[in-house]
């Protein structure tokens, strides 16, 4: 490395150690956020606040509660007597569901006929509602399987001489089917972006509050010199914080690895081009740190809203489909749940490496150019 670029390296390394601020949003922000993430972005309902209507009070009535409780997704907290008090409940937003068991429930199953259990959920939110849905379901169908294999048994039939064919289900990749296994992994994409666009882009806006970066223009620095200089000391603490993060989602989160932890960060490199690209030409077109946070967050609201970090893309309509194709974080969260998930390699995400690496040379590129201009 020429001397001239080295000592601006170690110059823009120590810019950063002394701006205490923007360390420790480099270095502890990105590992409070995937702590956060880790335990809040989950889409699996615990402590589903639950009333309970049981007017049967037999020992399969009680069997049935069991099994509710048993899921560990509810919350048995409320025994109550009578629609008054579900609807006073719901109303007020204390439960989210209630089950009414009716009487006689025992009596019509021993007697081989059926018998109806109630679930009135609270609807207000959909996306909870639509689980709490399909948890009932499963425990609905569960107990409802138990009551009828349990009357085949008496009449000596075997449940599976009824059944034509069976549907054998099996779960690869997250057999547990753990949200946190699928949200985890993302939040390593989104911190790898966000450092290497926040650290280039406020390196250069701070030049030019301070009025430093004519200073720097005049230096016997060469354009290509300056610009690599500055990406450095990004691209380093972007790599860091990557490591951290995996740290964390393995050790602490305890998700998976089933791929090549040395591929991941590979590409992870090549991604960390894009942020910086992105943050090196938000400073082109920025000329204070507001407008720069103001433009960054234009440019990273649609990062995270279209890419599949939370909405799958196959629900969007085939317009905004289309659009995510121009995202490149889309590319980057396949790869990393594939190699975190599935321990797939690069023969089998290629189809997604090709796009990221063409968007971050043409975006580097670009950025490069225009800043080179600013200079000239």
């Amino acid at each position: 490395m020429d001397s001239r670029l080295f000592h601006f390296v170690i110059k823009e390394f120590r810019q950063l150690f002394r701006d205490q601020r923007m360390l420790r949003v480099a270095l502890v922000m990105p590992v409070i956020q995937l702590l956060m993430f880790g335990y809040i972005a989950s889409t699996d309902l615990k402590n589903i606040t639950t009333a309970i209507m049981d007017e049967d009070r037999t020992s399969m009535s009680r069997a049935y509660i069991r099994s509710i409780e048993n899921t560990g997704n509810f919350t048995l907290k409320y025994y109550v007597e009578s629609q008054k008090e579900i609807t006073r409940l719901l109303d007020s937003g204390k439960a989210a569901i209630a089950v009414h068991i009716p009487r006689y429930f025992e009596k019509k199953l021993r007697s081989g006929g059926s018998a109806d259990v109630q679930a009135i959920i609270d609807g207000s939110n959909s996306s909870n509602a639509t689980l709490i849905m399909g948890y009932m379901n499963q425990i609905n169908f569960s107990n409802s399987n138990a009551v009828m294999n349990e009357r085949l048994d008496k009449a000596g039939i075997s449940s599976r001489d009824l059944i034509p064919f069976a549907l054998e289900t099996r779960l690869w990749y997250n057999p547990e089917l753990k949200s946190l296994y699928f949200m985890v992994p993302a939040i390593f994409g989104q911190i790898l972006m966000m450092i290497s666009m926040i650290l280039t882009m406020f390196s250069v806006v701070k030049e030019k509050e301070k009025g430093t970066i004519e200073q720097l223009m005049v230096t016997p620095l060469k354009p290509y010199e300056l610009i690599i200089g500055k990406l450095i000391p990004s691209i380093t603490v972007a790599v860091l914080d990557s490591i951290f993060a995996f740290l964390v989602a393995v050790l602490w989160f305890r998700v998976p690895i089933h791929g090549s932890p040395i591929l991941l960060f590979i590409l992870g490199l090549l991604f960390s081009i894009t942020g910086l690209g992105i943050g090196l030409f938000i400073s082109t077109v920025s000329k204070n740190q507001r407008q720069a946070i103001m433009t960054n967050n234009l440019i990273m609201s649609p990062q995270f809203i279209l890419s599949g970090f939370i909405f799958p893309i196959a629900s969007m309509p085939v317009i905004i489909q289309a659009i995510t194709h121009l995202i490149p974080l889309r590319y980057f969260l396949i790869i990393v749940r594939g190699i975190f998930l599935k321990g797939i390699g690069l023969r089998y995400l290629w189809s997604e490496v090709w796009p990221m690496v063409i968007f971050s040379v043409v975006i580097l590129t670009l950025s490069v150019t225009r800043f080179r201009k600013k200079l000239d």
